[in-house]
């Protein structure tokens, strides 16, 4: 595929897959043509309507939250939006990854250039700077509700706009005035409206969301690979594979899981040689059923998200076409918080399943060593490494809880249900960090076992990645140091593209 040198923001709606493409070829950005006409006739709109409508208009000519009721003279509102930024700027605890923070500035720009949220040009243009010369504000992963879009966080993202805050910059953390003079750029003087447009929106649960959406699939991909090496190294039978089987209970990814194992096991000699055993353990045989649920509730997520990028998430919303500034509550979390908390549960059972594939290849069953280790008893072999992965599944668990069964009363009692979405979409990355070192102690005991099975071949598909395993992590003949070994295997993750 021919490399996306530059994507114009405004010009099509966004896409997981699409950012996910933006990331990897480096592509930069620009405010397209139709973009900055519906930003430029918002504004207009809006400072029309300020100075000719005298009745107060929310965030605009008025003080947030529970101060709504505060009238703002008209030469004081560049104060009351700077104000905000600053005074909003709480996000604490460990800062953001800078990948996040990327995506924070493009889903950013791009739900600004909608033309719905009153902000200046210049203002989107800025953002899109930053984005292209690799400035990431600090950012920290703590302090947002979710309810009022992610206040704390964005505000800490937006304080080098206006020459405040610190930014991440060609290795070093410089003060936002000192980034604006590198570059000689004056600091950005908000008119009405424009802090509440950068601050309130759910650009950090979607960034969260988006990066999660990217690794996570990745992963559904891994464990379909690797539960396919751990079926044939267990000497499982393909029947719960098969395709009548998921036609009689057609769930959209329990039949594209069973057809994804025939296609990587297709062609094994281990797979189709007799089995004297009539059945396998459920880890085995209802992979199409736990896999898949994982694949739909991923695909339900994946809708979600790509609704929620493609949104005016902002308060209040400008509709110059209507006549209209409504102030409504487009900015709350909780159809994605409900969605992380989902997919944090489907993504913790692909570990669930994994771990109870890995016992089941250490327990010395169908002519598999005990351990998968010769003269077990001197050696201990595969035991400890299912060790671990049981206790990450454990802590899975716990990250799992839905974040969004809470919610605590905040600005006097005016935002009196707040959806948690922000936590639900951070933990998203602790499972998936988990999930990514289950995998690979699946991926070791698969191929230990693939090992005993020999002469015998596996599939053209699982024996490439197998000897390009063994390139790097060789056949363990007495114990080793196994953490090395888990460590080797992650390595050889991160650079093997697990494709089918």
């Amino acid at each position: 595929m021919e490399k996306l040198q530059r994507y114009g923001i405004g010009t099509s709606e966004l896409t997981y897959d699409l950012i996910e493409r933006i990331l990897l070829d480096g592509t930069k950005l620009y405010l397209s043509d139709e973009a900055r006409e519906k930003i430029q006739k918002c504004r207009d709109f809006l400072d029309a309507k300020t100075d000719s409508h005298t009745a107060p208009i929310y965030g605009v000519t008025t003080g947030f939250g529970s101060l709504c009721n505060k009238h703002i003279s008209p030469e004081q509102l560049t104060t009351l939006q700077e104000n905000l930024v600053k005074s909003h700027s709480c996000s604490v605890g460990t800062p953001v990854d800078r990948t996040i923070v990327k995506l924070m500035l493009l889903l950013k720009a791009h739900a600004l250039s909608l033309g719905f949220s009153g902000v200046q040009v210049k203002t989107v243009e800025r953002i899109i700077d930053f984005y292209n010369n690799d400035i990431y504000p600090m950012v920290y992963d703590r302090g947002s509700l979710g309810a009022s879009g992610d206040l704390a966080p964005l505000a800490n993202l937006f304080l080098p706009l206006i020459g405040e805050g610190e930014v991440w910059y060609k290795g070093n953390v410089i003060k936002g005035k000192e980034v604006l003079n590198i570059f000689g750029w004056h600091p950005i003087q908000l008119e009405s409206k424009e802090g509440l447009a950068l601050l309130n929106g759910t650009q950090f649960m979607s960034a969260n969301g988006i990066k999660a959406l990217i690794d996570g699939w990745h992963m559904v991909k891994c464990f379909d690979f690797f539960g396919a090496m751990s079926l044939e190294a267990f000497d499982g039978r393909i029947e719960p594979f098969m395709a009548q089987i998921q036609a009689v209970r057609p769930h959209p990814g329990q039949i594209e899981t069973g057809a994804v194992f025939r296609k990587l096991l297709e062609g094994s000699e281990i797979i189709r040689r007799e089995k004297e055993h009539v059945q396998d353990p459920y880890s085995f045989r209802c992979i199409p059923q736990v896999h898949g649920a994982v694949k739909d509730a991923m695909m339900h997520v994946t809708r979600i998200l790509h609704t929620e990028i493609n949104s005016v998430t902002d308060n209040p919303t400008v509709f110059p076409d209507d006549d209209l500034v409504i102030s409504g509550g487009n900015f709350h979390g909780e159809p994605l918080a409900l969605a992380f908390d989902y997919m944090g549960v489907a993504l913790a059972e692909l570990g669930n399943i994994s771990e109870r594939r890995v016992a089941q290849l250490i327990f010395g069953l169908r002519g598999l060593p005990e351990f998968l280790v010769a003269k077990p008893g001197l050696n201990s072999g595969f035991m400890i490494p299912q060790y671990a992965a049981a206790s990450m599944v454990s802590q899975n668990k716990m990250y799992a809880w839905p974040a969004s069964c809470d919610s605590i009363v905040s600005s006097n009692g005016q935002e009196d249900l707040v959806s948690m979405g922000a936590n639900s979409a951070t933990k998203l990355h602790k499972i998936i960090d988990n999930l990514k070192y289950i995998a690979a102690i699946e991926l070791m005991n698969a191929a230990q076992g693939l090992d005993f099975r020999r002469p015998l071949k596996s599939s053209p598909i699982i024996e490439e990645l197998f000897e390009a395993y063994r390139k790097e992590v060789p056949f363990v003949e007495e114990d080793v140091v196994m953490e090395d070994y888990i460590a080797k295997t992650m390595a050889f993750l991160d650079k093997y593209s697990i494709e089918y």
